[in-house]
């Protein structure tokens, strides 16, 4: 698909009638060619802009950067109507995240200096590639630079590439700059998963995309003052555009902006199936605590959150009962974000340290830790502690990253004591505890550490875990979090033993697990530390799910919240099928049941497990894996061998449990009280549905 279609999304008929300019403030509008003014040091971009979500928002901050670099002025250009309504008049199926009107207001939210609507027509459709250079944009837009897409295609019969622009900018004194397709992939990808997240009503998921809330504009039109019989009066919104998105029938938390005033409100969008004569949808919302007569008014509704779905009552009575509550949840969900906004303005959100820890991986740092950078959390620092790598990666981060805290540990600790010794010289609210091979989004963090303000209950948390190779997929380490079942087996949602399911949103529920993945680990850094971090031993492998199980012990609690996604290689440091990992998986296995375990079950749960090896040596041994089958004789053989010693494990680890409790009693959610391995391989269940 063209970047044309990618990146720039289609537009709605205008509904205002037609002006030549229109100011906004500090923004100029321009809705005719003709009336355009003798632009100078133009940087140029071109589309549509639906939604102006996140990705459309890094490249109007390329364009406003690079207009200021030299003196000149930023401009979006867009088309209007989009060539999918000329070319295909009939197609109804368009949806449009943003109306006109409230792209103007995003735009000039994020300091373009001139936004110019041009009307697509048949005729312009119909110019040349040369023309479309010459005519169009050379003659119109002087540009000094065009930031265009790496497939962007133009003129009739789609004749122009961004070579050929290039071509002709040499003697038209422009510039291209290209953005690549990597980025132009993921504009797309946030578009589609925009108009998915409205379309199931997930306006949080949403909003996180958008990187602003999902906006409703329209005029105040009468109802039938059926709201204010119920002690709910309600102003009935006309939204003119018929290509917008509508979310799902249901009731909201909203903000409603009037004469730039905001309000905090109710929403309502549905057929009001508890009204018997009326079975047309309507678009209405409660505002708390406002009087005034607004009929007539332009209004726009920030959406923040769905509390619930449309539903039928058999009295005005049950109605009224149930308005009451949802007035309830949204002065909640209102509070709270209100509350997360203002530690946003006030840049009070709590300090995190990412803490990458690194042994010989300079082509991961190279090319995972500028998504790190990009990460838009607003109080950050990123640390990378390095296991005595022999490949240059600490001159390799001097020489590019001066920004990135460097600690040296000088010899290779592992993974488990590598991160404890880390941690003592970093000081921060929350640790973030990041692979190295791991690709992020620029919103990964706040999602996360929103949840655990939220609940102090809450002592660690992973995000959704995808495949960085097949990115509709679930990675092995984590998926969308840790379950473990009665015999100390650790399986995911997502992923059962070497199965990884394609990833349908079938787990995107924020949700209590058992383990965080130590591919992308969030804890709070003070309770890290008092109850006694990684066990150093365990030099790599089950030390999260050993932390994890002491803090449900502990009485906390572990999530996954899939609102935050990201890519793991899986592997990069320590292979998944290596004799070595498999002695770990087997050893570290063992004392993490030794040392957590209630005493009356723990010897029954290893005596099993030890039947259950000897199976998966048995398993080895039809595969040929002779070097697997001396990797758990030799686990085995390390874990009898030092008992005394775990055990002295075991008491010390009790003791801290008991320092930090909160609660007298374990907390057992995420804990599958079968057998994984029988449901596996017996009975057939692959996947954690099937559970």
């Amino acid at each position: 698909m063209p970047f044309f279609s990618l990146l720039f999304e289609p537009q709605p008929e205008f509904q205002n009638s037609k002006k030549s300019l229109y100011i906004c403030t500090n923004m100029k509008v321009f809705y005719e060619l003709e009336d355009l003014p003798n632009f100078k040091n133009s940087v140029i971009t071109i589309g549509s802009f639906d939604g102006v979500h996140h990705g459309h928002q890094k490249i109007i901050e390329k364009v406003n950067q690079l207009a200021r670099q030299i003196n000149g002025e930023s401009i979006i250009i867009t088309f209007h109507p989009h060539p999918r309504l000329v070319v295909y008049p009939k197609d109804d199926s368009l949806q449009l995240i943003t109306s006109i009107e409230e792209k103007i207001s995003l735009m000039e939210q994020f300091g373009v200096d001139n936004l110019v609507i041009v009307p697509f027509t048949v005729e312009f459709s119909q110019q040349s590639a040369d023309e479309y250079i010459k005519k169009f944009l050379v003659d119109k837009f002087h540009p000094k630079y065009i930031v265009i897409g790496y497939d962007h295609r133009f003129g009739l019969s789609r004749q122009g590439d961004v070579n050929y622009l290039k071509w002709h900018g040499e003697n038209s004194g422009y510039e291209v700059l290209v953005i690549e397709k990597q980025e132009v992939e993921d504009i797309a990808v946030s578009s589609t998963k925009i108009r998915q997240s409205l379309e199931r009503g997930d306006i949080p998921s949403a909003n996180r995309l958008l990187n602003h809330q999902f906006n409703l504009s329209g005029k105040v039109v009468k109802g039938q003052q059926i709201g204010a019989k119920l002690g709910f009066p309600t102003a009935n919104i006309e939204i003119q555009d018929q290509h917008k998105l509508i979310p799902p029938h249901g009731i909201y938390a909203a903000y409603v902006i009037h004469e730039e005033e905001r309000f905090e409100g109710m929403l309502y969008i549905g057929n009001r199936p508890s009204l018997k004569n009326f079975h047309n949808r309507t678009i209405e919302v409660n505002i708390f605590d406002f009087e005034q007569d607004i009929y007539g008014a332009e209004i726009s509704i920030q959406l923040v959150e769905k509390i619930r779905d449309d539903a039928s009552f058999d009295s005005m009575e049950e109605l009224s009962k149930q308005l009451k509550d949802d007035k309830q949840k949204s002065l909640q969900i209102l509070s709270l974000q209100n509350k997360l906004e203002e530690e946003k303005k006030n840049n009070s959100w709590p300090e995190v340290a990412i803490v990458i820890l690194n042994y010989n991986g300079i082509s991961y740092l190279e090319k995972f830790l500028p998504s790190v950078l990009a990460s838009r959390y607003p109080n950050f620092k990123t640390y990378v502690a390095d296991n005595g790598s022999s490949d240059n990666s600490l001159a390799f981060l001097k020489k590019r990253y001066s920004d990135v805290h460097l600690i040296n540990l000088k010899e290779n600790f592992g993974f488990a004591e590598g991160y404890n010794r880390a941690l003592q010289s970093v000081s921060a609210d929350y640790y973030i505890l990041l692979n190295s091979d791991v690709e992020v989004n620029p919103d990964w963090i706040e999602p996360v550490i929103e949840l655990m303000q939220r609940d102090p209950s809450i002592a660690a948390v992973q995000p959704k875990i995808r495949s960085f190779q097949q990115k509709d997929h679930f990675e092995y380490a984590g998926a969308a979090g840790g379950w473990i079942d009665k015999l100390g087996y650790p399986f995911c949602r997502g992923r059962i033993f070497s199965v990884t399911e394609k990833d349908q949103g079938q787990y995107d529920d924020t949700q209590e697990i058992f383990w965080a993945s130590g591919a992308a680990f969030f804890i709070r850094s003070k309770l890290f530390h008092s109850i006694g971090g990684f066990d150093g031993d365990y030099f790599a492998h089950a030390e999260e799910i050993d932390l994890c199980w002491r803090l449900k012990r502990a009485g906390y609690k572990i999530m996954v919240r899939p609102r935050s996604v990201v890519y793991h290689v899986g592997g990069g440091t320590l292979s998944y099928l290596t004799p070595r990992k498999t002695y770990l998986n087997f050893r570290n296995t063992l004392i993490t049941i030794l040392k957590n375990s209630e005493r009356d079950k723990m010897w029954r749960i290893i005596i099993s497990r030890l039947l259950l090896d000897f199976l998966a040596a048995g398993l080895f041994l039809m595969q040929g894996k002779w070097r697997h089958i001396i990797s758990i004789i030799k686990a085995h053989w390390n874990f009898f061998g030092n008992l005394k010693q775990f055990f002295r494990k075991r008491r010390f680890y009790n003791e801290l449990v008991q320092k930090v409790s909160i609660q007298s009693y374990s907390n057992l959610e995420g804990r599958y009280q079968g057998s994984i391995v029988w449901q596996f391989y017996a009975r057939g269940k692959r996947y954690f549905k099937q559970l």
